[in-house]
C-alpha cells in the first residue's frame, strides 16, 4: 500500500487507519515511545540478537586456527584461504543480504522476519556440527546459511529501534550494538574451552543452542503502528507491492547514495583483523595471550559504541564526519599493525582499533535514519550492508591466500589498512551538492539535507528542529 505521512498535525487527531507489521488497526498513531517496560524489553531485545549473532562471527579466528591446522594436516592446497572464507562467506552473507531482509521485513514485518532469521542460523549451526571439517559443507552450512538466518535477524533489530526511540535514538544504537562487543570478549574462551574439552562438534551445537535464543528475542520486535494508510484502489495492489519489492527511492536522495557506495570501499579490510590477528599473534610472538587482542578490540569497540552513541545525540554533531575518523584511524592502526614487535604494543593498537571500530558500527543506524527517514531506514541499512558484502567476504580471503605466498601479513594488513582511508576520502562527495532554497534547507546533526526525492506530503526535510527529524511516521 502507498503510504504518507501528513504534515497538518490536526489529521494526526482524527481516528485513521494505520497498519503496523501488515495488519490494519483503528488506533489512533503515536509517536516513538522513547521508555517504558515494552521500548526496554525491545533495546534488550535487539542488545542479545547483536550480541549472539556477531559474538559468533567475530569470534571465528578461534574456530580458524583449529579448521586451518586440520586442513593443512590433510594436505588440502591452500588451506589458509579455504578456511578464511567460511568465516568471511556469513559475514559477507549477512550483509548480501540484508536488502533482501529489508524487503521481508516490509512485506512479513520486522518481528516474523527476526524470527525467521533465528531459527535459519541455529540450524545452519547445527548442520555445521555433523561435518566440522567438511569445508564443503561449512561453506554452506556455517557461511552462506548462517549468514542469512543473521541477515534476517540483524536488520530488523536496528530498524525496531526507531518505533521506541527517537529522542535518544543514538545511545540506545550504541547500547544495542555494544552487545557484539560484550559477546566477542566473552565468546572466544568460551569457544576454546569447548574444543578443547568437548571438540569442534559440540561446539557448533552449543552455539546452535544459543543461537535459537535469537527466535524469541525477535517475538519482540512489534513495531508502534506509526504509519498513516491512504486508501488505495484493488488494481493498486500489484503496483504497491512491486514498489515495496523494488524500493528505488533511497537511491534518488543524493546524499544517501555517496555514503552507501563508499562503505564498501572502506569496509574491504575490516574483518582482516577479527579473523587473521590470532594466527598473526602466534606467527610473530611466543608465550604471550592469543585472545588477548581480540578481546581488547571487542572491549573497547563496546566503550566505543556507548561513547559515540551518546556524541551523536547531540545538536550540531556530525554524525558522517565521526564516521570518517573513525576509517582514517581503523585504516592508519591496521597499517602500522605487522611493523610491530612488541606485543604490549599490539595490545594497545587493538584498544584504539576497538574504539574507533565502535564509533563505526554503532553510526550506522543514526547515519541511516537522518538521510532517508525512518520509513525507509530498514531497507537504508539493508542495501548499504548489502553492497558491502563482497568487499567484507573477498577481504580476509584475499589476507589469507596472501599470507600463504609471503608467509608474513605485513602485505595483508596494510592492504586491508588502505581500504578504509580511501574509502573515508571517498565520504567527502556527500558535502558535494547543490546549495538548497531557503524552504529546503535544514540541518540534522551538523550535515545539510537536500530535497529528498522521497514522495510525501511533507518537506523531505522533515521539519528538522533541535538537529533531531521530526519524524511524524515510521516503518
Amino acid at each position: 500500500m502507498e503510504t504518507e505521512p501528513k504534515e497538518n498535525s490536526d489529521l494526526l487527531r482524527k481516528r485513521n487507519k494505520i497498519e503496523a507489521n501488515g495488519v490494519l488497526s483503528t488506533d489512533e498513531p503515536k509517536g516513538p515511545a522513547d521508555g517504558g517496560i515494552r521500548a526496554y524489553s525491545v533495546m534488550i531485545a535487539s542488545f542479545l540478537t547483536n550480541g549472539l549473532l556477531f559474538g559468533v562471527i567475530n569470534s571465528y579466528s578461534v574456530i580458524y586456527t583449529v579448521f586451518e591446522k586440520h586442513l593443512r594436516e590433510d594436505g588440502v592446497p591452500n588451506a589458509e584461504s579455504r578456511a578464511a572464507l567460511v568465516g568471511s562467506l556469513s559475514m559477507g552473507t549477512t550483509f548480501f543480504l540484508s536488502p533482501v531482509s529489508g524487503v521481508l521485513a516490509g512485506i512479513f514485518g520486522l518481528r516474523l522476519t527476526a524470527v525467521m532469521g533465528g531459527l535459519i542460523a541455529s540450524t545452519g549451526l547445527l548442520i555445521s556440527s555433523f561435518a566440522e571439517y567438511n569445508v564443503n559443507v561449512l561453506y554452506f552450512s556455517y557461511g552462506i546459511m548462517y549468514g542469512l538466518g543473521a541477515s534476517f535477524a540483524y536488520t530488523p533489530s536496528l530498524a525496531i529501534l526507531g518505533h521506541y526511540f527517537k529522542k535518544h535514538l543514538g545511545m540506545v544504537n550504541g547500547i544495542v550494538t555494544v552487545g557484539s562487543s560484550i559477546f566477542t570478549v566473552i565468546m572466544p574462551p568460551l569457544m576454546e574451552y569447548m574444543i578443547r574439552n568437548h571438540g569442534l562438534a559440540w561446539l557448533f551445537r552449543l552455539l546452535a543452542l544459543f543461537t535459537l535464543g535469537i527466535a524469541f528475542c525477535g517475538l519482540l520486535f512489534k513495531p508502534i503502528p506509526l504509519i498513516i494508510v491512504k486508501p488505495t484502489r484493488e488494481d493498486d495492489t500489484f503496483k504497491s507491492m512491486l514498489k515495496t519489492i523494488v524500493n528505488v527511492e533511497i537511491w534518488k536522495i543524493k546524499q544517501y547514495r555517496y555514503w552507501a557506495l563508499s562503505m564498501p570501499v572502506a569496509l574491504f579490510g575490516y574483518f582482516v583483523p577479527y579473523v587473521h590477528i590470532k594466527t598473526f599473534i602466534q606467527s610473530n610472538f611466543y608465550n604471550v595471550n592469543e585472545n588477548l587482542p581480540l578481546q581488547c578490540i571487542a572491549i573497547m569497540s563496546g566503550v566505543g559504541r556507548l561513547t559515540f552513541g551518546f556524541i551523536a545525540d547531540k545538536p550540531g554533531i556530525n554524525r558522517i564526519l565521526l564516521q570518517q575518523i573513525s576509517f582514517y584511524v581503523i585504516g592508519c592502526l591496521t597499517i602500522i599493525l605487522p611493523f610491530i614487535k612488541i606485543f604490549g604494543l599490539v595490545v594497545f593498537i587493538s584498544l584504539c582499533m576497538g574504539l574507533f571500530d565502535g564509533a563505526f558500527i554503532s553510526l550506522i543506524g543514526p547515519i541511516a535514519f537522518q538521510l532517508c527517514g525512518p520509513s525507509y531506514a530498514a531497507q537504508a541499512i539493508g542495501c548499504m550492508l548489502g553492497l558491502a558484502a563482497a568487499p567484507l567476504s573477498v577481504g580476509p580471503t584475499v589476507a589469507g591466500y596472501l599470507y600463504s605466498i609471503h608467509q608474513s601479513y605485513t602485505l595483508p594488513f596494510v592492504l586491508a589498512g588502505i581500504s578504509p582511508l580511501i574509502g573515508a576520502t571517498l565520504m567527502f562527495t556527500i558535502r558535494l551538492k547543490n546549495v538548497p532554497s531557503s524552504h529546503q534547507s535544514a540541518n540534522a546533526n551538523g550535515v545539510a539535507r537536500p530535497p529528498s526525492a522521497i514522495h510525501v506530503e511533507q518537506p523531505p526535510g522533515q521539519l528538522l528542529r533541535n538537529g533531531q527529524a521530526n519524524q511524524q511516521t515510521n516503518l
